[in-house]
């Protein structure tokens, strides 16, 4: 129980023109794999890389693993001369020019998903929490759903698409919502009810497995777990790590608000998804809905409350400093955030847009490897 498990999804930029490696040599991931074995993964473009650390027992163990999966993509790719980034979007990257990895599964993706599949050009990190028990991975699913948005707001890192600022901190969401069976995910009376209603998609010839619901949370359908997928990926190793705490502490709260015969309150999907646009539009700037208080809080009072709900949790798990360092995010601001800042900082010391949008690329560079 409570074990976390953490996977991430990386592009590859060329270091002299800072644009997406539209092509990189197959040997770069044979190189991955030979040094990384079954924790690297090619992504459905072959300009991404995905990572995924064992099944720790703590955050510190998923910190030493990450951080080294990290070390080590950036050290083969720069081989090439290449350079992954941990950022959801790439500032100028144009879509229409990606390949995708020439495997039967991708394939047949491009073919199913047509252009919405073209535009994939997105990264973001999913956290796995060990539940042994299926009915329990039902339930949690059902009141987590509540804290996602606010789980969103800390990780975003996709302001900009095509070499313009969106407006929006998460830019991945609105692109990543494009697909079928996206956002929040359905409630659930049991587990079993869950398996007759993908039962279903899987006989009629839509779907192959659960693997094809692409939901903000879903039961692992390989895995014992409870998979939060909703989330950007982080430039800083450390906010993926505080982010990651965070869920698995949530859901140790609900396991034991459950066993004393309580549990969270089930708001409307039509109102958990107010937030969840919220988080996507403004990150942490505008705060979101408190649905108890019927007002909207600034978000450094949420993450004190949602710090103070997991606090028993975070302590018994043995990661409350983990858990505690998400202020820090507040403090420093998002990988949106970042991004934005060296923006404008470039164009105010007088760079052309183009040199502009390669300056936040090489920061993501940077960042990538903090703390590693």
């Amino acid at each position: 129980m409570f074990t976390v498990g953490i996977e991430e999804e990386y592009l590859l930029v060329d270091r002299a023109t800072r644009d997406l490696a539209r092509d990189p040599p197959r040997e770069l991931f044979e190189r991955c794999q030979r040094r990384l074995g079954v924790r690297v993964h090619p992504e459905f473009l072959r300009a991404q890389i995905e990572v995924s650390t064992g099944v720790c027992a703590d955050m510190a163990e998923a910190r030493d693993q990450l951080a080294e999966l990290r070390r080590a993509v950036a050290e083969v790719a720069g081989e090439w001369n290449l350079a992954p980034i941990a950022a959801s979007t790439h500032p100028f990257g144009s879509w229409d020019a990606q390949v995708h990895t020439d495997r039967a599964r991708y394939i047949a993706l491009a073919k199913d998903l047509q252009g919405v599949a073209r535009r994939l050009v997105i990264c973001g990190m999913h956290v796995h929490v060990g539940l042994d028990d299926d009915e329990l991975r039902i339930d949690l699913m059902n009141q987590a759903a509540y804290f996602l948005p606010h789980l969103l707001a800390l990780s975003t890192s996709s302001p900009f698409w095509r070499g313009q600022d969106t407006g929006l901190k998460s830019y991945r969401v609105a692109v990543f919502d494009e697909l079928p069976r996206t956002g929040l995910p359905e409630y659930f009376d049991s587990y079993g009810e869950y398996l007759r209603h993908v039962g279903m998609l899987v006989r009629a010839g839509l779907i192959e497995d659960g693997t094809k619901l692409w939901w903000d949370v879903r039961p692992s359908w390989r895995f014992p777990t409870l998979e939060m997928r909703i989330t950007d990926i982080c430039p800083r190793l450390s906010d993926a790590i505080a982010i990651a705490a965070l869920w698995r502490c949530l859901l140790r709260m609900l396991w034991r608000l459950r066993r004393a015969n309580q549990r969270w309150r089930i708001y409307a999907r039509m109102l958990v998804n107010e937030n969840r646009w919220r988080a996507q539009r403004y990150g942490l700037d505008e705060g979101l809905v408190d649905f108890g208080r019927g007002a909207i809080v600034a978000y450094p009072e949420l993450l004190d409350e949602l710090i103070a709900l997991v606090h028993e949790d975070a302590r018994a798990l043995g990661c409350l400093a983990e858990v505690e360092s998400a202020r820090d995010i507040l403090t420093r601001g998002t990988g949106a955030d970042a991004q934005r800042a060296t923006h404008a900082a470039a164009l105010d010391a007088g760079a052309t847009p183009r040199e502009a949008l390669e300056a936040v690329v090489d920061m993501l560079i940077a960042t990538m490897l903090e703390g590693t």
